[in-house]
């Protein structure tokens, strides 16, 4: 019996393909990507219906074998799975894709899973017109008696089925490559697009040969000789690791699984083991790598996969945004594969898997810091920033990591939250009641006011990550009465208000008199002079920027939409110390040397706040040789 069939595929389908590319394929490369995928489900069907006794058959070493033909500008897909006879060509290829271009979309929507369809022959199968101007199908089916069919389209709504040329189970399809995607006949591409799709499918992809040093024997030196050998070139690791359970898995196996994900990365902290089948399906491997300060470099560093089908390394959504800064693998059948961005935003299984990650990251941390505290004192540097990135992004993650997130003081030392507030309520108490929390953005600079603060026993912590700024204004929302402030916002004994105060040993008149000297002196704008009295032995001149005022232009500066801040002029505090003895030398001293020893105290202020520069630099220096 011959076939010989010509038709139309549907009256509603003129606009179908314009649909694929728009709705479903932003990218063209895709079509290796679901023609390997469908390629891979019909040999694991027909091995499914072997292990059933479906099918008697030999059902041979699986294996999806991808060519290219250079001369011809063919791409062929090989397998030898299922196959399909005339009447499946028909009902699969004809029927379910071209069901109607608006129905296909309503149809794609409501698919409760995305596989109902994709997996079909169909849908997946019409990517193959994104870059072929025709497009073969040889096949034969297991089916006993099964006749060999040939399909042929060129991506018109016209279709043509004759008798087929196959002698073997399995489908051929064969892309004749349209003139805008010559590209894809290049091995190079091919191999970079079946490395990044296909590195671990379940069923070996097979695409050409490489050639490989064996040994072969001993030369008279008893030394090993290699010989080269041409052995098929397998792009691809059947069981990765995210397939395998725990218990039988070696830290070992963790590590060259992220070596093969990551070549030439530092080795990671610890990892975690995604491994969940209700209300979703859900495996994966997360790794924490070694963060340091360094925010921007880390993102797109997890892979998601849908039945080991590489989908994106763009997980925005699924994956909750302050866990963008691990890497790793995420499997799940239930993510719909090429899917509009808005689709998955509104998918209920993806804020499901969000909240599932957040709660196995968190749970993880917390027996991390249970089991070992010292361990994890040790990688606090790493995970700080991420830690402190997921409790301001998080809620949920906040209410479990305020019991293991750290903070660290001068002295490196660490401490809970809650430890912190203990050590610190007693000494660090205003006046109204609020606990003051303070703290260094870069201790080298600001070693004056630490050693001031010190010298009152206060404790200083060290905040100096790029989300610090973030994370202070976190805590103030979340700690109760307290306040939190740069050591350098203030003078020590003004830092936390207390109800003693210093004697002044200046009069009202001096007072005045000081001022004016002072204000004279000062030749940067924005300086508000101020007299205040402190012990003999603190700084004779401090200049400080008001904390609130400073952080807010900080927030500008990082983008956080305080742009109105960032546009004020910057105003500072100058704090002169009316009891210590320099105050009281410059107002004994007449004309220049009083101008010269209130220019030097001031400079001196200006020098320890970095704040010295230029020519004003110079002509301190020039004074300071002409004093000696």
């Amino acid at each position: 019996m011959s076939i010989q069939e010509k038709g139309n595929i549907s009256i509603h389908t003129e606009n179908i393909f314009p649909i694929i590319k728009k709705f479903l394929y932003s990218d063209n490369e895709i079509f290796l990507r679901e023609l390997v995928s469908n390629a891979v489900d019909a040999v694991q069907k027909i091995k499914r219906l072997g292990s059933l006794g479906q099918f008697n058959g030999e059902v041979g070493a699986p294996l999806v074998q991808v060519a290219v033909d250079k001369d011809a500008k063919t791409i062929t897909i090989s397998d030898n799975g299922l196959g399909m006879t005339a009447e499946e060509i028909k009902k699969y290829i004809n029927q379910v894709a071209f069901s109607g271009a608006s129905e296909f979309v309503e149809k794609f929507k409501d698919a409760k899973d995305a596989n109902e369809i994709i997996g079909k022959f169909g849908l997946g199968f019409y990517s193959a017109f994104m870059v072929a101007d025709l497009v073969e199908i040889q096949t034969l089916s297991y089916q006993d008696g099964a006749e060999p069919a040939r399909w042929v389209c060129d991506g018109s709504t016209e279709f043509e089925i004759t008798e087929g040329t196959k002698t073997t189970r399995g489908t051929d399809i064969i892309l004749h490559v349209n003139k805008d995607s010559e590209e894809f006949l290049e091995e190079s591409k091919l191999q970079e697009i079946l490395n990044k799709y296909a590195k671990f499918l379940p069923v070996p992809i097979k695409f050409g040969t490489k050639t490989e040093s064996v040994e072969d024997g001993v030369d008279e030196e008893g030394k090993a000789k290699y010989t080269d050998v041409e052995v098929d070139n397998i792009i691809n690791t059947t069981n990765p690791i995210w397939t395998k359970a725990p218990a039988d898995l070696s830290d070992e196996d963790y590590l060259n699984f992220y070596r093969e994900l990551y070549p030439f990365s530092e080795e990671p902290l610890f990892w975690i083991h995604l491994n969940v089948d209700y209300p979703f399906n859900l495996t994966g491997v997360l790794y924490f790598p070694k963060l340091k300060n360094d925010f921007e470099m880390q993102r797109n560093k997890i892979k998601l996969y849908s039945r080991q089908v590489f989908i994106t390394d763009e997980v925005k959504d699924i994956v909750p945004e302050f866990l963008m800064l691990l890497h790793g693998v995420i499997d799940s059948p239930d993510i719909p594969l090429n899917v509009s961005r808005s689709f998955l935003q509104a998918d209920s299984n993806v804020k499901k898997i969000n909240n599932y990650i957040t709660k196995k990251v968190a749970d993880k941390l917390s027996e991390l810091f249970a089991k070992d505290r010292k361990a994890y004192e040790d990688k606090w540097k790493d995970i700080g920033l991420f830690v402190k990135y997921g409790m301001i992004s998080e809620e949920k993650f906040y209410d479990k990591a305020k019991d293991f997130a750290l903070v660290g003081n001068t002295k490196n030392e660490l401490y809970t939250l809650p430890e912190y507030k203990e050590k610190v309520t007693a000494l660090q108490t205003d006046k109204n009641g609020n606990v003051v929390y303070l703290y260094t953005n870069d201790a080298a600079k600001q070693d004056a006011f630490i050693q001031s603060a010190n010298k009152k026993d206060y404790d200083v912590l060290v905040l100096d990550s790029p989300i610090d700024n973030h994370f202070i204004n976190q805590l103030e929302q979340k700690l109760e009465k307290t306040s939190i402030k740069r050591v350098d916002s203030s003078v020590a004994d003004k830092l936390i208000e207390k109800d003693e105060q210093n004697e002044h040993v200046l009069n009202e008149d001096q007072v005045k008199e000081v001022t004016a000297i002072f204000e004279k002196a000062i030749t940067k704008p924005g300086m508000h002079v101020e007299i205040v009295a402190l012990h003999p032995e603190e700084l004779p001149v401090t200049i400080t920027m008001d904390e609130f005022m400073r952080r807010m232009k900080d927030m500008a500066a990082m983008g956080g939409g305080m742009n109105f801040y960032g546009q004020m002029p910057d105003n500072y505090k100058v704090a002169i110390n009316g009891n210590h003895k320099l105050v009281s030398k410059i107002l004994n001293a007449e004309g220049e040397e009083q101008q010269n020893l209130a220019k030097q105290a001031v400079d001196l202020a200006l020098l320890a706040q970095g704040m010295l520069t230029g020519a004003e630099l110079t002509a301190f220096v020039s004074r300071s040789v002409a004093l000696i």
